[in-house]
């Protein structure tokens, strides 16, 4: 176990983490108006760039050896044998939303669509898998090497700091909306840390993280920013389910 590597990357784990949450630095230098894209899309655009550049010049550095899983090799039969679990989620969280956001009450342009309801989600998907799967969840398992079940813990502690994380995005909302949106959160990041840790390929959880967001492609035509009743009993069901499926496969041994 390299401390000093492991050192370096929970330092970039955690710079990562921050400039996501605040979207510092672009946040302070970045106000484009385009369209009808929500302003704050572009400044988080431009902090993934930021973002992406910093790992990619600490990893380059000190992270020789350190395994991220940025491969193809397996991708096709791994997606085949733990993608369709992660679609189904996807497509009925999307039928969630839609039944409760309809009637919808606003045209989005093209570039709305484009920009913040697919490229904005691809971006995030890329960096917090980056950052939580590929850094943190290896970080801790490396920690825990000692224990039988080191990979276990590595997949519950970081699937439950991805379920806390997302409080942020809806303070305010209510107690019902912080519940689920903790609990929702960590079923997924259950089954994203199980499905990269059973395959070693970090591309399989960024690509279905992605779909999953871009599902919620409904808040796009619509002037309603919160979380209906309907959809939050619907989407609690999908993403426990998600979770218990999760459990399950992290249990088999191949």
């Amino acid at each position: 176990m390299n401390k000093k590597a492991i050192t370096i990357m929970a330092i970039l784990t955690t710079v990562i983490a921050f400039m996501e949450i605040s979207g510092l630095p672009s946040a302070l230098f970045i106000d484009l108006h385009f369209a009808d894209i929500t302003p704050f899309i572009f400044s988080q655009l431009v902090n993934f760039l930021f973002i992406g550049a910093l790992a990619f010049l600490v990893i380059k550095t000190w992270g020789k050896g350190w395994f991220l899983g940025f491969t193809r090799i397996g991708l096709a039969k791994s997606f085949k044998k733990y993608a369709p679990a992660g679609i189904a989620a996807g497509v009925l969280s999307c039928v969630a939303f839609c039944v409760g956001l309809m009637p919808f009450d606003y045209q989005p342009s093209f570039w709305k669509i484009l920009i913040e309801g697919i490229v904005y989600y691809i971006g995030v998907a890329i960096i917090e898998e980056l950052y939580l799967r590929g850094l943190l969840l290896n970080i801790i398992e490396k920690l825990a090497y000692k224990k039988s079940n080191s990979t276990v813990i590595a997949i519950w502690v970081t699937s439950v700091i991805f379920g806390l994380g997302h409080i942020f995005g809806v303070i305010g909302m209510g107690i019902p909306v912080i519940v689920f949106k903790v609990v929702s959160t960590t079923g997924m990041g259950l089954y994203f840390g199980t499905i990269y840790k059973k395959t070693n390929n970090l591309w399989l959880p960024i690509i279905i993280h992605g779909f999953i967001d871009i599902c919620a492609l409904p808040y796009c035509f619509t002037t309603y920013s919160g979380y209906p009743t309907i959809s939050l009993i619907m989407l609690t069901i999908i993403y426990v389910l998600l979770g218990i499926y999760s459990v399950i496969v992290m249990k088999r041994k191949a």
